[in-house]
Parts: structure tokens; sequence; C-alpha cells
């Protein structure tokens, strides 16, 4: 989107026709529920990211642990953690996958948001959602079946204070006559993208957010679903998806299904981006639970071997290092 351009975030991220690669935090593997997300450890790795050219880092939102849902999500508040990703950062984009605006007030996400987009330099690519684990609509005292409605309503309250000094907004959950929430963002808006269909239509998310995150399929499909995202949009607007991946420390080693993703070789790895590139991805976000080796290794070998492949827009230059 022109309204982006000098957006660091965006821009290192995206370019059209052109995929980049992330990282989802943790920056560990592990198995069952809860990460250690040493902090000392976590932003060591992700300044090795930075340096290795990655596009992104991500953190998630989940208001609540849900026992049932298998897995905490979001250790720490993800507002929080990307500011002290920040300050331990230069140059790489801080994202969230994704926000759960159904459960929080516009205006302090919205405050919340400008703030780490002002901190970190303009970096800041907000994914936003209606939230998916059942116990938190009730805790919350939220309907579940408002979610949809309650979505519009954050992603048009928030852009309007961005965009806005002292905005007169009222709906079901505002009622600002007077006053203003600040800082406002230094590009006017702040880079917000729908996650999966958010209890919306395609021809609302096209209209009225800045990408898509939309969850890995089949690549036929997945194609498909882009190419109907392009048709509906003018501008250039990116499509964003995980991949859990378990990379083999075999170069070659053949793809193999998992419950989540798949392990395979770094090679395959390769020709399986360049695909998905071809079929309109422009970034994907590897997460690293379910890897069998280190986090450190991994983010190495991805740096020296596949990043290289699908490079970030950046003017200065890296040294690629481990640490």
């Amino acid at each position: 989107m022109a309204q982006f351009q000098e957006h660091k975030g965006f821009k290192r991220m995206f370019k059209e026709d052109k995929l980049t690669l992330g990282l989802g935090f943790p920056l560990e593997a592990y198995k069952g529920s809860f990460p250690r997300m040493n902090l000392e450890e976590q932003m060591m790795l992700a300044k090795q990211a930075e340096n290795y050219g990655f596009a992104a880092l991500t953190v998630r939102d989940a208001p609540l642990y849900d026992p049932n849902f298998g897995d905490v999500g979001g250790l720490y508040d993800p507002f929080m953690f990307l500011t002290y990703a920040a300050a331990h950062t230069k140059s790489i984009a801080l994202t969230t996958g994704s926000i759960v605006t159904t459960l929080r007030h516009p205006f302090h996400t919205a405050k919340s948001a400008a703030t780490l987009d002002s901190i970190s330099g303009r970096r800041f690519v907000m994914g936003a959602a209606t939230g998916d684990r059942q116990i938190e609509f009730p805790a919350f005292k939220v309907g579940r079946e408002n979610k949809g409605e309650l979505f519009r309503e954050s992603i048009a309250v928030m852009k309007q204070l961005w965009q806005e000094e002292f905005p007169v907004i009222q709906t079901e959950r505002t009622n600002l006559t007077e006053g203003d929430v600040v800082p406002k963002p230094e590009m006017g808006s702040i880079p917000v993208f729908g996650t999966g269909y958010s209890s919306q239509t395609i021809e609302w998310l096209a209209e009225h957010t800045d990408g898509w995150m939309f969850y890995p399929q089949e690549l036929k499909k997945q194609k498909a679903l882009i190419n109907k995202w392009r048709g509906l949009t003018e501008e250039f607007k990116p499509f964003t998806q995980p991949l859990m991946i378990d990379l083999s420390e075999r170069a070659n080693e053949a793809p193999k299904t998992l419950e989540t993703g798949f392990r395979a070789g770094r090679n395959f790895l390769i020709d399986y981006l360049n695909a998905y590139q071809e079929a309109g991805v422009n970034h994907m976000t590897v997460a690293l639970k379910d890897s069998s080796r280190p986090a450190a290794e991994v983010i190495q070998e991805l740096g020296e071997f596949v990043v290289p492949k699908f490079p970030v827009n950046r003017e200065q230059k890296f040294t690629f290092f481990n640490q």
C-alpha cells in the first residue's frame, strides 16, 4: 500500500510478488503447553534473526490460558513483550499474530499499538483477530455471537483514532465526545491485518484491512484464495501465513507430514517456499515449537541457506554471525 511504503516494518516484510521469512516467538523448541522463554536467550536469538536478514518477529496474543487448548500461545502480554524486543533490536519488523480485539477495549488497543509503533521506530505490523479459545468469551462476559461485530468496531475505531485529532466516536463500546487518544502514528495509521475470516466476508476484509493473515493449506487452494483476494484489492495488500516445520539436519531429506506442518530438509523447503511465493504468499512466519533441533541451530541454517533466497527490503547490509 502506498500509505505504508515508508513504514519500516511493512517495507521490510513486503514487496509485491515476493516472499520473506519471519520467526514466531517463542524462539525455542518445546513440548507441552509452556515454553521457557528465557528473556536473555530470546533476545539473543532475536538479534541473530535480525542480522541474518529475517523480515519479522511475531508474538501471539492469548488473554487467558486455556488448558483445553493445548498451548499457552503467548506467554507474555504481546505489546509489552514486543516493546522489550524493540529495545533489543534495530530494524526487524515486529508483528502480532494476532491481537484479540474482541476482548480488548479499542481505545486501549489503539494506544498500545501506536505506542509500540512509535517506540520501535515504525516497525509494528498488527495482526488482529476475534479469538479462538472457548473459555475466554464467558470469562470476559462477551457474547461469542457478537465477535464479528466487535471486530469490525475495533478496526473502525482504531483507524479513526489514529487518523483524527479529537474524533467523535460513538459505538457499542465507546462514547468519545471530548478528549483524544495519543500518540498518533507517524504514518497516520498502522498496518492492520485480519486473521482468517475473523467472522467477516473476504470482501469486507479486502476493503477495511491492510493485508491478510491466513492459515496454511494445500498449494492449489491457497493460490485460488490469493487470486480471489487480489481480485478484490486495487492496490497491493499482502498475504501472509504461518509455517510449521521440523527442519531436518539433512539438507536433502524428503518431506514427511506431521500432525502440525511437516518435516523436511532445507532443499525441499526452498522449493516449497518458491512454490508459495509464485502462488502469491508474501510472508511466512516459521514456528519452532515442534522442532527436533535447538532453535539456534535452525535459525542459523535458515539464515545461512534459506533466508538469502527470500531477501527483505533493506538498504543496509548485515553481518551474518552466530551468537
